[in-house]
């Protein structure tokens, strides 16, 4: 009988580490972002409203681990464009008019 452990399969599904944490708490605060994952998001509003995907971002804050989770479209793109080999990074999430962005 095969045991799981000769098939070598490896889980690609990152998992990330610490409490949740509303934007709010963080906002306008520097925070260091270790890793992120884009996900469909689970909350049917959102789809309705065309944005349907959920980034979930590894930070850390004052020296903490913790997740954040967004829909904005403005932090999606724009962490798509950070090289792997650039993480982790400072940033400071700033609300410019009802947009979340990194700076």
């Amino acid at each position: 009988m095969n045991s799981f452990k000769q098939f070598g399969i490896k889980v690609k599904s990152k998992s990330f580490v610490g409490d949740k944490v509303k934007m709010s708490k963080i906002l306008n605060k520097e925070i260091i972002v270790h890793d992120y994952k884009i996900e469909d998001s689970k909350i049917p509003s959102y789809h309705d409203r065309g944005a349907g995907k959920c980034l979930c971002l590894q930070i850390e804050n004052r020296g903490e681990k913790c997740i954040v989770f967004t829909s904005s479209s403005g932090l999606l793109e724009a962490i798509q464009q950070v090289p792997d080999t650039d993480f982790p990074f400072s940033t400071t999430i700033i609300q410019e008019n009802d947009r979340f962005k990194f700076t």
